[in-house]
């Protein structure tokens, strides 16, 4: 998979996390912050091999800017 770096957040310090990238298949990774809450893991559901991460408000309008230049990773 290759990645393509979209945005980090801009007020997250000193790395920039969570960060958007875009993929070669045609999809998105989103590095973010791990959820341990119980109550939300059961709402969730998450079926084997899956996991999910929260990430700011801010960072939504990221995924529309994906025409943008970004560095590769």
């Amino acid at each position: 998979m290759h990645l393509t770096l979209v945005a980090g957040d801009p007020e997250s310090n000193p790395k920039n996390s969570p960060t958007l990238y875009k993929t070669d298949r045609g999809s998105w990774v989103v590095q973010g912050w791990v959820i341990n809450d119980a109550d939300a893991l059961a709402t969730l559901d998450l079926p084997e091999g899956e996991s999910a991460v929260e990430i700011p408000d801010r960072m939504i309008p990221f995924f529309f800017q994906e025409g943008r230049a970004g560095d590769n990773v």
